[in-house]
Parts: C-alpha cells; structure tokens; sequence
C-alpha cells in the first residue's frame, strides 16, 4: 500500500498552488485546511522533494448517489432494497500550472482511485467513485480513465469493480 501522496499538513506551501482554476486554487489556499479539520474531506498532495512545494493535490470524502441515476446494468446487480448507495467523493483534483503536461493529473487520479479502492475493501463499503468535474476539460479527462456521465446530475462515476480490475 505505497501512495504517492501525503495528508495535507501545515508544512506545505497551500499559498504558492496556481493551477489556474480559480475555484480549485481558492479550496487549497483558504478552505481545505478547515474541511480537513471538520472532517468533511481528506486532501492528499503530491509535494516536491522538499516536501513543502504543492505540485497537485485532491480531496475524497463520503458520499452517496442515487440509484435511478445508476445505468441499468448497474443497478440489476444491486439489491432492491438501497435507494442511496455508497461512494466515494473525489471532490476536487488539480495540478499546479507549473507541473502541467507531466502526467501528474494521472498520477494523482490512480492515487486517488487506489485509495478508494483500498478503503472500500478494508474499512467503508463504497460501490463506487464519483466526481463532478469542473468544466468540460475536467469531463474529457475523466472519461479517458472509464469515468461514466450520470445522466441529468453533471456527475461522473466509475464503479469500483472497474476500479479494482486496475489493481
């Protein structure tokens, strides 16, 4: 169980993280450390060799998803009796712009699925991992790693049985 990433700590520099989404820069810089505290999230970040430079980061949490957004193939596998059925959030992914165009986007969503994976196995059922990218960019990257639209939600999901097949 060898991750790539760490906790999000005090010693990192959240303050020099530009990735050029306002929206995911603005979470590292003045809220991740507060989500962290109440619980709401984890954020793990893939810190340079001085551990201090944030080069990427994302953030998981509980959730659910609503059966009828399931694909039918999907749902038949499940029983009747779960209207809201376990997940995991990958709320938020970003790389730094400096560290673009390296791979690192990748890296960090196998990290992120792998964590997901092992904690659905080990500790909290979650039938799946799901996400709501942030713009079109966000849905095309996410595709390309088995991400499925849900349709009507803007959410993505890869089931966790696909997700296991990759370890």
């Amino acid at each position: 169980m060898n991750y790539i990433t760490v906790a999000l700590n005090t010693s990192h520099n959240k303050a020099g993280f530009l990735c050029g989404k306002q929206l995911l820069d603005d979470y590292l810089h003045k809220q991740a450390k507060q989500d962290v505290k109440r619980k709401l999230s984890a954020c793990f970040v893939l810190a340079d060799k001085d551990e201090i430079t944030v080069k990427g980061y994302y953030t998981l949490s509980g959730a659910s998803v609503a059966r009828d957004l399931l694909p039918e193939n999907i749902i038949k596998k499940l029983p009747p009796s779960y209207m809201d059925l376990p997940a995991t959030l990958l709320g938020r992914l970003a790389v730094d712009n400096r560290y673009k165009k390296q791979g690192l986007g990748e890296l960090l969503l196998i990290d992120a699925l792998k964590r997901s994976y092992d904690i659905s196995v080990n500790s909290i059922g979650s039938m799946a991992v799901i996400t709501d990218p942030i713009d079109e960019a966000a849905v095309s990257f996410y595709k390309k790693y088995g991400f499925i639209l849900l349709p009507g939600s803007g959410k993505m999901f890869i089931p966790m049985d696909t997700v296991a097949g990759l370890f």
